[in-house]
């Protein structure tokens, strides 16, 4: 990392006097360990200047941030005042004293490179540091000089001269030639041998050597302990700034000796110019003392403000501020001006002499005496505003006063006899016409009693106005102005008090009239509600249903329900009547005629709720009849319904096993006979039931009931039911009885039998029992049949006569049995497969796939062997041994 990253570039009046060695890169960070000592070293090097003005700093980065001690610093170091510091904590007092120090450093021909107040006072360590070794190359190292050469090179030229002939030190730079401390303790013994021996010392103990130099330069030399050893020892190259700073601290210590002489005379000359100037300054001191005194005894007698009676008094005070103005000002006015002057004097001598400026004592600053001045102009200004204030108050008073006098009696001779009239109770004896009348004469009156609301409110402002200006006879004005007010109060407590009278009578009035159109309004639409009530009461009523019943039990409760909110309308318009004879009663209202909106009468209202009342337990009764013929045929219709949703099924289930029973080969013929024969007798001994629900039926229809909600069977579905199964069981036994017939007359095994049911079944995918004619043509296919459309036209004919489309079993039967009656069967399913094979002694299984449908395809597929034959192919199948497994002894 670049340990010259803040190395500005310096300039005096000769030209530059050092070069930077690198350009300074803001965004670089500084390496730690160079970091540490840099803050060491400098801070050390601040300390040893600060403790000349007394103080010193702890943290480089933080101590500086105000600028205060920076700027003392400079005025160290420098031995020149800087301007007056900003004493605030704000962040603009921060930074302007940060940028008076900048503005010196530069005005002493350092050009400072991205160094910024704003970064000083933000406490940005890398700037401090930049900041502190700028001013450590214009004050400690710009003016060493050795043989031409100045400044850095001039110091390392210095170290290289001294330490020349200790043989053991080389001096070549600023960083790794001092980490042996031998470099150290060389310059120190070769100014002052007395302080080290130098023999003792080796190559290989840095710590011992430097140690050495810096504690011997502390305690000797007066030179701070700027590094420690293992600052130097344990860094890979040492900073260079910290060493030259440090290194400078030596060169200045030893070069001091020779310059003790002259130092001496330059200390006399100083004290003579300081000496002449302290004197400039305790005169400049005394004569602002005495201002500033003249100042505070003026001020308290301009800002007294102790009003006057009487027009003479003000004009004496008016004239003792004029000879203060014409005698006493002038003469301080000139000492003002001297003390300026002498203040200027004294600041230019001290500038010419590189001395401080001059900080007079607290409070008697010129800004403080001008403040001060500017002070006692203010109160003088306000003391003559006063003074022209109180004159013109004086004269305003008279005019006032005689203002107040008038408006006064004008307005009492208005006032005379109106609270008389006010007090009249005229009210109580008019009509309601007649208290109109007098509300609006009353309402005239407010406008002219609100007309007069101004001068009331004049007289009190002119009454208020005499107190603010202090007006002698304020008393005897404020008696008048009270009576006044008090007078007026009462008029409008009484012009309120008979605009309420006039507004009650006239309520009282108009209320009675809202009362009788009240009572008209209610009292109407409740007479229609007990005409249409005792309308619905009596009202007939027809029902077929126990919810219909409900219904209209539920309707007549909720009427009930709302009888009691009815008898309170009652009892709330009969309430209007009584009000209206209750206020004429209590106010003596003379009541004429009858309620001018309305024809009905209390009693009229009265008689027709009492009716409605009557009718209404009646209407009880009749419903409480009814809901029990309800009850009775719903109890008809669960009893019906029971019943029916148990014979419904059973008959649906009876229908259901017939069938299967026909269908299924559970057995011989004659076990299948005999198994229907004994459910015909089942259903027989079930006859019974239908005619108990025969006599529910009839009750129901006696009762004149239409629909039962509790079944979906009504008697006419099970009368067809019933004798569908009656229907259907006999003909299942025919049918039996037939197929017996027919196998003992054409001889038809019982296995045959049932391979033409397994046959006829498989093929009945309807589950009818019986078969369409493609399922038919597909089950003579399987069984071996080859024919074309006019031989199976002829097959159709012969087994459906009737040409109705579907194949019985019967009839299928009777097919097979005369097709079946000489023919060897696994001969013939052989020969059939041969026809499928087309003559080969072998099938294929997409030949089988082709011809067959697809259950039975694979179905042979599965079960037939390879053809093992001369003349096989590959996937050829064996139909001869499937054929004669089909009806011998061998387990497909």
């Amino acid at each position: 990392m670049m340990m010259d990253h803040y190395e500005g570039q310096h300039t005096n009046a000769a030209g530059d006097y050092m070069q930077p060695e690198d350009d300074w890169d803001r965004d670089l960070l500084l390496d730690p360990a160079w970091e540490k000592q840099q803050r060491k070293t400098f801070t050390a090097w601040c300390n040893s200047h600060l403790r000349k003005a007394g103080t010193q700093i702890e943290n480089i980065d933080e101590d500086f941030r105000d600028g205060l001690k920076l700027m003392l610093l400079l005025e160290v170091i420098s031995g020149e005042r800087l301007a007056k510091p900003e004493r605030g904590k704000m962040r603009v007092h921060k930074i302007s004293n940060v940028n008076k120090a900048l503005n010196f450093i530069t005005g002493k021909g350092v050009k400072l490179v991205s160094i910024g107040a704003e970064e000083i006072v933000d406490g940005n360590a890398k700037m401090t540091l930049g900041m502190i070794w700028t001013i450590i190359l214009r004050f400690a190292i710009q003016d060493i000089s050795v043989e031409e050469t100045s400044a850095k090179e001039g110091l390392l030229l210095w170290c290289q001269r001294k330490t020349a002939p200790y043989k053991n030190v080389n001096i070549q730079n600023f960083h790794i030639s001092w980490k042996d401390g031998l470099g150290f303790c060389a310059l120190i013994h070769r100014h002052r041998p007395e302080l080290i021996d130098y023999g003792k010392l080796r190559k290989d103990d840095p710590y011992t050597n430097l140690n050495t130099a810096f504690d011997v330069a502390e305690r000797f030399l007066d030179i701070p302990k700027m590094l420690d050893a293992e600052d130097i020892v344990g860094t890979a190259r040492p900073d260079e700034k910290a060493i030259m700073t440090y290194v400078s601290s030596f060169y200045h210590a030893f070069s001091g000796a020779q310059k003790a002489e002259t130092a001496a005379n330059r200390i006399c000359k100083v004290l003579a110019v300081n000496q002449e100037n302290e004197q400039l300054m305790e005169d400049y001191e005394k004569l602002a003392s005495d201002l500033l005194e003249w100042i505070r005894r003026t001020i308290p007698w301009l800002e007294d403000r102790a009003p006057e009676n009487t027009m003479q008094a003000m004009q004496q005070k008016l004239e003792d501020f004029r000879d203060y103005r014409r005698l006493h000002k002038p003469p301080k006015v000139q000492e003002k001006c001297q003390l300026e002057i002498n203040f200027n004097t004294l600041q230019t001598k001290l500038r010419l002499s590189n001395r401080p400026a001059f900080m007079p004592s607290e409070g008697k600053m010129v800004s403080d005496i001008n403040n001060a001045w500017g002070g006692l102009e203010q109160a003088e200004k306000g003391y003559e505003e006063w003074l022209l204030n109180e004159i013109r108050r004086l004269e305003r008073l008279d005019h006032l006063a005689e203002k107040f006098r008038q408006k006064a009696s004008i307005h009492e001779a208005w006032t005379d006899g109106k609270e008389n009239m006010l007090q009249k109770k005229d009210y109580e004896t008019a009509s309601l016409s007649d208290i109109k009348a007098l509300l609006k004469k009353h309402e005239a009156f407010e406008s002219d009693l609100a007309a007069h609301q101004d001068r009331v409110e004049q007289i009190a402002a002119i009454a208020q106005e005499l107190n603010e200006l202090d007006y002698y006879d304020s008393p005897s004005v404020n008696a008048r102005c009270q009576r006044i007010c008090d007078q007026w109060d009462n008029l409008g407590v009484l012009t309120q008090k008979r605009r309420e009278a006039l507004e009650k009578t006239e309520k009282l009035l108009e209320t009675i009239d809202q009362l009788y159109l009240e009572y008209a309004k209610r009292a109407a639409p409740f007479n229609n509600w007990m005409e249409g009530a005792m309308e619905d009461l009596q009202d007939t009523f027809i029902v077929h249903t126990i919810e219909e019943i409900q219904g209209l039990s539920t309707a007549h409760e909720q009427f009930k329900a709302t009888l009691p909110e009815a008898d309170k309308e009652r009892q709330a318009i009969l309430g209007i009547h009584n009000e209206v004879s209750k206020i004429a009663q209590t106010y003596h209202v003379n009541m004429a005629g009858t309620n001018p909106y309305s024809t009905i009468l209390p009693l009229e209202i009265n008689n027709k709720w009492d009716h409605v009342r009557q009718l209404v337990p009646r209407r009880d009764h009749a419903l409480m009849e009814e809901h029990a013929r309800q009850q009775q045929n719903e109890r008809l219709r669960k009893q019906f319904g029971a019943q029916a949703n148990v014979i419904g099924p059973w008959i649906q289930t009876k229908m259901q096993e017939i069938g299967r029973i026909s269908i299924e080969m559970n057995g011989t013929l004659e076990d299948q006979l005999s198994h229907l024969r004994q459910y015909e007798k089942n259903i027989v001994n079930y006859k019974p039931k239908i005619d108990q629900l025969e006599g529910d039926h009839q009750q129901i229809q006696e009762a004149l009931i239409f629909d039962n909600k509790h079944t979906n069977y009504t008697m006419e579905h099970i009368r067809v039911g019933w004798e569908q199964l009656l229907t259907t069981i006999a003909r299942t036994i025919n049918e039996v009885e037939n197929q017996i017939l027919t196998r003992d007359a054409k001889g038809i095994s019982q296995e045959q039998m049932n391979e033409f049911r397994n046959s006829f079944n498989h093929f009945d995918r309807k589950k009818i029992g019986m078969l369409d004619s493609d399922d038919f043509r597909a089950c003579l296919i399987s069984m071996g049949y080859n024919m074309g459309e006019a031989e199976f036209a002829r097959i159709m004919s012969i087994v459906d006569p009737n040409r109705l489309g579907v194949v019985t079993f019967q009839a299928f039967i009777d097919f097979m049995s005369r097709e079946t009656a000489d023919t060897d069967t696994a001969d013939q399913v052989m020969s059939s497969f041969k026809v499928l094979a087309g003559d080969k002694n072998y099938i294929t299984a997409d030949e089988l796939r082709r011809e067959l449908p697809p259950d039975q395809a694979e179905y042979c597929i599965a079960r037939m062997a390879p053809y093992i034959g001369h003349d096989a192919v590959p996937g050829a199948l064996d139909y001869m041994s499937f054929s004669t497994a089909l009806y011998g002894e061998s387990d497909l």
